[in-house]
């Protein structure tokens, strides 16, 4: 896994390897990665509430609600827009920018962390991305603070598309604590995450 991992970094970098020759890699991982488990209907985010009012457009469905079949094409899909947007927006938090808590949008050259997910995700769906496979989620980051990821779902597992690191990683190695998410078949609706790996990392440490 951290061969794959430094492979994509590089990719993402601009390193000498390819977008392909990244892709390639995963092949040997299909079928390993846990499954994230979800627990019942959640309160969306604020910021998104308000965000689909502003903006009706992008919390509608598009295309299938199921996992993408993941090929070289559109995991290099993954791969440009990550570090597209990663690139672009420079980072600020709401209340620096826009003087509230909590202002979610899509930005322009500025932005929090749920901006970049918001424009990732909207790049994508242009791409041909369904929405049930681009899901906004809220975690607690390794300084237990609120954080949001866009979590790419696939038939080789969900991967995480992050401001915070270059990498594009599987969701469960990541060093967050998962919350909710943006239901598969609504994305005005949220769900909680049943995240147990804490509390089995936690068991395993004092056996």
């Amino acid at each position: 896994m951290l061969t794959l991992l430094a492979t994509i970094a590089g990719c993402l970098l601009g390193a000498t390897l390819s977008a392909t020759a990244a892709f390639s890699q995963t092949s040997g991982h299909a079928g390993q990665l846990p499954t994230m488990n979800t627990a019942g209907l959640a309160n969306p985010p604020i910021g998104h509430i308000t965000f689909c009012k502003r903006h009706p457009e992008e919390c509608v469905r598009h295309g299938k609600q199921v996992a993408v079949t993941l090929d070289n094409d559109n995991w290099q899909d993954l791969l440009e827009v990550n570090h597209q947007v990663n690139r672009k927006v420079l980072p600020v938090t709401d209340l620096e920018f826009y003087k509230t808590e909590e202002y979610w949008t899509l930005p322009a050259q500025y932005g929090d962390c749920e901006d970049y997910v918001l424009l990732k995700r909207r790049k994508l769906i242009a791409m041909g991305w369904p929405t049930g496979a681009l899901l906004v989620t809220v975690v607690y980051d390794e300084n237990n603070e609120g954080h949001a990821i866009l979590l790419a779902r696939t038939d080789r597992g969900e991967f995480v598309l992050d401001n915070k690191v270059s990498m594009i990683l599987p969701w469960y190695e990541t060093p967050y604590r998962y919350v909710k998410r943006q239901s598969v078949e609504n994305p005005r609706q949220w769900v909680s995450i049943d995240d147990r790996r804490r509390m089995e990392d936690d068991v395993a440490s004092i056996r």
